[in-house]
């Protein structure tokens, strides 16, 4: 293994991020939630399973201590997000952790047999940041990205609940 690897996001898929980002906060005192959409021609070199493709989907990161909480909503395209709501409906996606080489703990992945299921990279205001979803090769094991944030995010759609004052 190239690094130790410090998970520190659970992430769940949503229908509606909207409604989910409220209840989570509102209700569960998580967040603030920062909202993202990431699509073409900012979410760029899009695979799943294997193949070259395109997607989007709107996300949310909001923190309840040390761990991050994200939420996902699929937009448009082939992704691990889309399957999960045809076949069981909203809940626990993945959980996630941010490497310092992308391409070596990929790499690193592979050769341990993790299975690629989806990626993309490009989505930060500077076309940096990458992330990977992979299936461990032991049996049916929670989902797991490696994730190189971008230097700068992109602006966000919003931020729920507002900070009071602003």
């Amino acid at each position: 293994m190239t690094e130790a690897l410090k998970f520190h996001q659970v992430a769940y898929v949503v229908n509606d991020l909207d409604a989910a980002v409220k209840h989570w906060a509102d209700d569960l005192g998580i967040g603030p939630f920062t909202v993202y959409t990431l699509k073409s021609p900012g979410l760029k070199n899009c695979m799943y399973k294997g193949q070259a493709t395109d997607f989007g989907l709107r996300h949310a990161m909001g923190w309840s201590g040390t761990t991050q909480i994200e939420l996902v909503q699929p937009l448009h395209g082939p992704s691990i997000f889309k399957d999960q709501l045809e076949s069981t409906g909203e809940g626990l996606n993945h959980i996630g952790c941010i490497v310092q080489d992308h391409p070596a703990a990929v790499a690193d992945f592979l050769a341990r047999g993790f299975t690629p299921l989806q990626s993309a990279s490009g989505f930060g205001a500077e076309g940096d940041g990458a992330f990977a979803y992979f299936r461990p090769p032991f049996g049916a094991g929670t989902i797991v990205e490696l994730i190189s944030p971008p230097k700068v995010r992109i602006q966000p759609d919003y931020i729920y609940p507002v900070a009071e004052g602003k």
